[in-house]
């Protein structure tokens, strides 16, 4: 990805931000691309129409090869005894109550057949649940994540991904945030010293590439 000067300066090309590329078996994870934030309506919500859009020919491209996906959702119990002291930075997680519609995958990318949905209680996908067994499983090397948001879940979930070993992909424009702010800041970090920050269609033409091998 090409930055701005400002930000790109202090980090010199040979140092940071070396490509790691997709491997062998990539798998796509979708990451909290449900109702209650998808919807721009809701206290948790915002218009990321755009990131659903690409994140479905992501879908439509891992599904056509059936390379392995996923999903997740953060969703709590009535008690809220397991969303700990996140609960209390972030209030408008109350919305994410268990068996409601707000913690559904949008019906725009509902999953299909076997399509795993992760349950999660904090930013990562990796804390707390049995992600790792399941990659392990299907024998994947590579991460490409989509969905939101990218400050949040996106980048906590870029580094466990990077320190539990795999290839860490994320295509900027199928990824996003409530602001441009975050949003840019945490794609530069995370291209510098996490994953590949690429485009959508850099994935495509990859996956391309692939079956002409």
């Amino acid at each position: 990805m090409d930055w701005p000067d400002d930000i790109d300066a202090d980090y010199d090309d040979e140092a940071f931000g070396a490509s790691v590329g997709l491997g062998d078996r990539p798998a796509l994870l979708v990451i909290d691309l449900i109702n209650a934030f998808t919807d721009p309506e809701t206290d948790l919500g915002s218009d990321v129409d755009d990131v659903v859009d690409r994140t479905a020919r992501l879908l439509d491209a891992f599904r056509d090869r059936d390379l392995p996906r996923y999903f997740t959702t953060v969703a709590y119990e009535d008690s809220y005894g397991d969303a700990g002291q996140f609960i209390e930075k972030v209030p408008a997680l109350r919305e994410l109550r268990l068996g409601t519609d707000a913690v559904e995958v949008d019906d725009r990318l509902a999953p299909e057949g076997d399509e795993r949905v992760v349950l999660k209680k904090y930013a990562s996908a990796f804390f707390g649940t049995d992600l790792q067994t399941e990659l392990t499983t299907d024998r994947v090397d590579t991460l490409v994540l989509a969905g939101v948001t990218t400050s949040g879940c996106i980048r906590a979930t870029a580094v466990d991904s990077l320190q539990h070993g795999y290839r860490t992909i994320v295509p900027a424009d199928a990824v996003g945030d409530r602001a441009e702010g975050p949003h840019h800041a945490n794609l530069f970090d995370i291209d510098a010293k996490y994953g590949d920050v690429v485009t959508t269609d850099v994935v495509l033409d990859h996956l391309a590439e692939d079956d002409d091998d």
